[in-house]
């Protein structure tokens, strides 16, 4: 079977780090073109400063992942959907709930895979506590994602500005993770979002939500922490407690602790062939959801203002 033809569009950090060596990695795919009105290309990759120009002049392309800024996504993303091109959606998948359901149903109706890629869910402990859950009684969770956006958002003004999410960029990631380890729905209570004067998205956030049964769950968010970064998940059960940290990547259980590897982009990608092979997609919006609510009911608090 040949590989799948995949380009890149926004070619940044995050697709050099992570999307570039996972795709490489996984003979299902081949890179055929990078797309980028900014940066440079890869080495021996055909490049181009627009999706126009690659979509016009080739090379061709059977799948295309998205990397942008949310914001300019949506255009992009029907640009390809036109050209019956399968994609790839980093998160989170759309500046807007409405947007990626407007992009399902044209995937849906132009027979092409949409994939909603939340990477964290690949993460080496996610599985496993998904499955020890499943049969648990949740008495409470506390989820405790701060770090230091100096250190990893480094000059992106597009992520203080409205779309871009603040410090939900990296919040969204925990909510994935926990969107797909507890065995019963959750849903917002109350939240404070704590936004600098001068930037048009939070740089922290308190939040409760509560199960369907009644188990409150509260999340701390903050940009501000310097020294050690904490990406970590506490769940209290009827049969102990269950820690996620290092963003999902050591399980630490009743029983003991596991480390696992990191395969996120790699799991990432190979759920996408799998997606393409078998005609589905995956476009789940339960954390972009809950991010929304965040926004729509959350209180508004003023901090002083921020500078890189």
């Amino acid at each position: 079977m040949d590989p799948i033809r995949i380009a890149i569009v926004g070619i940044g950090k995050i697709a050099r780090d992570q999307h570039v060596p996972a795709i490489r990695g996984n003979s299902a795919f081949s890179l055929a073109a990078t797309v980028s009105p900014h940066d440079a290309g890869l080495d021996g990759v055909p490049h181009h400063a627009s999706l126009d120009a690659l979509l016009a002049e080739g090379p061709a392309v059977d799948a295309i992942a998205l990397c942008t800024p949310p914001q300019v996504r949506y255009d992009l993303a029907t640009q390809a959907l036109k050209k019956g091109v399968h994609l790839f959606l980093e998160k989170p998948p759309g500046a807007t709930l409405a947007e990626v359901e407007a992009l399902k149903s044209q995937a849906d109706k132009v027979g092409v895979s949409l994939f909603a890629a939340w990477h964290s869910r690949f993460a080496a402990g996610v599985a496993p506590a998904r499955a020890w859950l499943a049969e648990r009684k949740i008495e409470k969770v506390s989820i405790i994602w701060r770090e230091d956006v100096r250190v990893w958002h480094p000059g992106q003004a597009w992520i203080w500005q409205p779309g871009g999410l603040g410090v939900f960029d990296p919040g969204i990631n925990a909510l994935s993770i926990v969107t797909h380890i507890l065995p019963r729905p959750f849903f917002l209570k109350d939240a404070t979002l704590v936004l600098p004067e001068n930037r048009a998205a939070p740089i922290a956030a308190d939040i409760a939500f509560r199960d369907t049964a009644g188990a409150p769950i509260h999340m701390d968010l903050d940009w501000r922490q310097t020294g050690p970064q904490s990406w970590d998940i506490v769940v209290e059960t009827d049969a102990g407690t269950l820690k996620l940290s290092h963003g999902g990547a050591v399980l630490t259980l009743p029983s003991g602790t596991e480390h696992g590897e990191d395969v996120e982009y790699a799991g990432l990608y190979a759920r996408f062939a799998t997606l393409i092979r078998g005609g589905r997609s995956d476009v789940d919006t339960s954390p972009l959801r809950l991010v929304a609510d965040a926004f729509l009911r959350g209180t508004r608090e003023t901090t002083d203002a921020f500078h890189d």
